[in-house]
């Protein structure tokens, strides 16, 4: 433990040694993203292109101290999940400053990847694709008691090829435990479950129990995206949308959609959490659907049926990148080979 008030060390979090990045050999290239705690870059370390995510330390001891308390618990987490639709961990280190570097991907935000598609909608099996690497993504998260807590567009990143979705931005994950009590008001309104909101403001740090079936509803709203190219609760501001949600029960609309489709998303979405499937449910019913519209052929490669996770052998179109930059034209440019790369050391000036 580190001298200072509430300093985590990586030790406390049982952070493996062989995960720590040695700053020396990690160089800063220019941003590609910004969040409220932290900034993305892209760079190198040990001339392998990656991204690197630099923690704003905070101001207030009591600020620091909870900064530090996230990102250790972040760090702990990556290192313990591999996943081919997770963001592949590469490593962290706390000093000079706060950092974890991961696998860059250069497809975008699924955010970003639909916006630039609108008016037009994704393909119908393209994005059961990416709702099954995003299920199989949620589901290792879930069989190691994690609940990731903020499953949205922004936190999904495609290939560069845009055949597959990753999962990433673990900032606001945890792990679950049914006898703690959890903070309320976690993640971003327009995706939240409805649990999660409150009928009244809370204390700061006042706790409320909820469960890993918040981030089903959360995939509900985004697999809903993946259909209809559409905001959810369009014309509401993010707070009405998780009001109207929470205490109208309210939810984006399921009509016009196939039947067993429907049913996914209405039973993701259920107001009651436990009435809601699990992923490995969730995963099957996907696939259940894929084989009446279409088993597996030159329409829809072999591999979408196919997964780690699940019975039938599961791989299919999913996300891997931190953040990747687009132009105005909204195209993604390719990674460069080389990017001009400044030391790591010399660039935290420029990075808040």
């Amino acid at each position: 433990m580190e001298s200072g008030p509430r300093l985590y060390s990586f030790d406390h979090f049982n952070f493996d040694p062989k995960w720590f990045i040695d700053p020396k050999h990690l160089y800063v290239g220019p941003r590609i993203g910004e969040g409220a705690h932290a900034k993305v870059y892209e760079g190198k370390y040990k001339n392998q292109i990656v991204a690197i995510k630099i923690v704003h330390k905070g101001d207030s001891t009591e600020e620091i101290a909870k900064r530090e308390d996230r990102f250790a618990r972040e760090v702990a987490m990556l290192s313990r999940v591999q996943h081919k639709n997770l963001v592949k961990f590469i490593g962290a280190c706390k000093e000079p400053v706060m950092v974890i570097v991961t696998e860059l991907l250069s497809g975008g935000t699924l955010r970003k990847y639909l916006l630039n598609m609108r008016p037009q909608c994704l393909d119908t099996h393209v994005a059961i694709g990416f709702a099954l690497d995003i299920a199989r993504a949620m589901e290792c998260l879930h069989s190691h008691g994690i609940i990731h807590r903020d499953l949205k567009p922004d936190n999904l990143l495609l290939t560069e090829d845009h055949g597959s979705v990753k999962l990433a931005d673990f900032g606001l994950a945890r792990e679950e435990s049914l006898t703690e009590m959890m903070t309320a008001e976690t993640g971003t309104y327009r995706w939240m479950a409805p649990e999660l909101y409150s009928t009244v403001t809370l204390r700061q740090g006042e706790k409320k129990h909820y469960n890993h079936k918040v981030d089903a509803y959360s995939f509900a709203i985004v697999f809903w995206e993946l259909l209809h190219n559409k905001v959810p609760f369009e014309g509401m501001s993010n707070l009405q949308a998780a009001y109207a949600a929470a205490f109208k029960n309210v939810r984006p609309s399921a009509d016009h959609l196939p039947e067993e489709l429907a049913i996914i998303l209405t039973s993701c979405w259920q107001e009651d959490a436990n009435a809601r499937p699990n992923f490995t449910q969730i995963i099957q019913m996907l696939i259940n659907y894929l084989y009446t519209v279409s088993p597996p052929g030159p329409a829809i490669p072999s591999r979408i049926f196919t997964s780690e996770n699940t019975v039938l052998p599961p791989e299919s179109p999913g996300t891997s990148s931190l953040m990747a930059k687009r132009d105005d034209t909204g195209d993604t440019p390719r990674v460069k080979d080389e990017i001009k790369p400044i030391g790591f050391l010399c660039c935290f000036s420029q990075c808040y």
